[in-house]
């Protein structure tokens, strides 16, 4: 099984992936889910209505669904429709199936919590703490890791104020900062640890989280100093800010005589360890 095309198994039957290394997102065959949910012995055409209907309810979901080559059953390859996880989950909100129906209730419960901790976001490090802990992840650790997404929010409302722009931008300083402390990009880094849509934080060493997040708090503190206006000036920034960690990281090292960056994540870890508890 490779990244660029697997196969997953879903309650006993296949279904079709393709893992988008550049956008670092899943693409499920649609026609597969389908055949899953329903039990269709038409999959194609039960396709071919739904979007019909998608289309006149005003959905985007068809507009915005991508084709990919697909290995089929006859051992060739075809253009076949693809859905990454946010629109295969809207799919499965229009298929009428008991199969189908766990899904919609779980999304209606996301749904429900998204909106409270709008209203009172003390629910949302509330869920993260006790998410985190039934993990395996260890009290210290997960104190650590909810300090970290503290610090990362104090940085990108400073980025926010100096007119970054969320999404492209916000990735570009990112990776400024971690090459400068880890010398590895963002992407590099999870290639590193093996991960794929996996965030990066959840699968750092308690020393990881702590350098990320003085690389971090140190570009902040620049930032607000320097007030960039641009991006090319933050860029600049991001990289003064990711060097202190790196000085730092490399000031360890060669007292530790070992690197300090690790290629385990966060499951190798608890294995490591024998325990359940990820501790490091």
């Amino acid at each position: 099984m490779t990244k660029e095309n697997a196969i997953k198994l879903f309650q006993d039957h296949r279904v079709r992936v393709h893992w988008d290394n550049e956008q670092e997102k899943w693409y499920f065959s649609i026609v597969d889910i389908i055949g899953i949910l329903t039990k269709s012995v038409n999959s194609n055409n039960y396709w071919k209505v739904l979007k019909s209907r998608l289309k006149k309810e005003g959905s985007e979901l068809v507009t915005n669904c991508n084709q990919l080559k697909m290995e089929s059953s006859d051992g060739k390859y075809y253009k076949t429709d693809v859905a990454d996880t946010e629109q295969f989950l809207r799919l499965i909100q229009s298929i009428p199936s008991p199969k189908a129906e766990p899904f919609k209730v779980w999304l209606a419960k996301v749904g429900y919590e998204r909106i409270e901790e709008t209203e009172d976001p003390e629910k949302a490090f509330d869920r993260a703490i006790e998410t985190y802990l039934k993990k395996g992840y260890s009290k210290n650790w997960v104190n650590q890791r909810i300090k970290s997404i503290e610090v990362r929010k104090e940085l990108t409302d400073e980025w926010e104020s100096r007119c970054v722009k969320k999404g492209i931008e916000y990735a570009i300083l990112t990776d400024e900062i971690t090459k400068a402390w880890a010398n590895l990009t963002t992407k590099e880094y999870k290639t590193f640890k093996n991960l794929k849509k996996e965030n990066l934080r959840d699968n750092m060493t308690n020393l990881e989280l702590v350098l990320n997040m003085l690389a971090e708090t140190s570009t902040t503190e620049l930032s607000k100093e320097k007030k960039p206006k641009t991006l090319s000036e933050s860029k600049g920034i991001a990289k003064k800010g990711g060097s202190v960690a790196g000085i730092a990281r490399k000031d360890l090292e060669r007292k530790l005589g070992k690197s300090v960056i690790s290629p385990l994540n966060a499951n190798e870890l608890g294995q490591k360890k024998g325990s359940k508890e990820i501790e490091e």
